[in-house]
């Protein structure tokens, strides 16, 4: 089997070959931060979305990069097709502020297969737990993908081993936030409902693609109102997002049961949907 090969500060290499300096910015203090792209018909799914987010928060976090969304672009298809990997696959590209002592950044851009999650996830829906750990509004951290997500890796961890999907995130304040690694939505009455963006949560990309979806389907829908384990144990339907697992219905959260442990409609409607625009919009990229 041939090495995979990655993109490392404007070159294609074999993974053995590329090497960071150990005083690279991201390695030490976690002065990072990345996107996770999912790629279908060859294509990555709003590819221009993931870049726009990646460098508002390279930015937001005063770390220095010399790359362009335009640059990055380029970058992602040249690791795609260095991999062969011209039909399903996940992308990462994380940026760091590099090396302490010369100043140089570090990109790097990595492609995979695109995991294959088990059909019983959107057939049948998933177990979530609540993370012991909390957010905390007015952390850079939170709301921002960054290299510190060891916290989250940890929620993760336990959750798996209570034979969980996802661990399901509250502030400080007990307001419901998000998922480790997803966003979270609600229905109640037939609304759609999500943690607004300043709880904080990261602007997902699927998420913002299920709001659209939301408005074009006519199904109303709230991304402004603070949420509690009442609303989230209350809902008629649960799911989370992510953009390489899509929509995945929650039916159990710890020991209560979701609308009978039933995939709900409207998750049903939303799950089709999006699996149209992916499809329509990489075909057509």
């Amino acid at each position: 089997m041939d090495e995979p090969k990655v993109y490392l500060n404007g070159a294609i290499l074999d993974e053995s070959a590329a090497r960071i300096p150990v005083s690279d910015a991201g390695f030490l203090h976690g002065a990072s931060t990345f996107t996770t792209m999912a790629v279908f018909n060859g294509r990555p799914f709003r590819m221009d979305r993931h870049l726009k987010r990646l460098l508002e928060t390279v930015g937001l976090l005063g770390l220095r990069t010399d790359q362009t969304a335009e640059g990055l672009a380029k970058a992602v298809m040249e690791v795609l097709a260095a991999n062969g990997l011209d039909d399903r696959a996940r992308v990462r590209i994380t940026l760091s502020g590099g090396d302490l002592r010369t100043g140089e950044p570090t990109s790097v851009v990595t492609a995979t297969p695109l995991p294959e999650y088990p059909g019983e996830y959107y057939t049948r829906g998933v177990l979530a737990v609540i993370a012991p750990f909390r957010q905390i509004a007015g952390d850079p951290t939170f709301g921002a993908k960054t290299g510190c997500y060891f916290p989250r890796i940890l929620a993760r961890q336990e959750a798996a081993r209570k034979g969980a999907v996802e661990a399901l995130w509250f502030t400080t304040t007990g307001r419901l936030a998000e998922g480790c690694f997803t966003n979270i939505f609600l229905v109640t009455g037939g609304r759609l409902r999500t943690p607004p963006r300043d709880t904080p949560v990261l602007p997902g990309v699927t998420r913002q693609a299920v709001l659209e979806l939301a408005a074009e389907l006519k199904i109303p829908a709230d991304d402004q109102s603070e949420l509690i384990i009442d609303d989230l144990l209350g809902a008629d339907e649960v799911f989370i997002t992510a953009s390489t697992m899509g929509v995945v219905p929650v039916v159990q959260v710890e020991a209560g049961i979701i609308a009978e442990g039933a995939v709900g409609p409207v998750t049903k409607r939303l799950m089709d949907a999006l699996n149209r625009l992916i499809d329509s919009e990489t075909r057509n990229a």
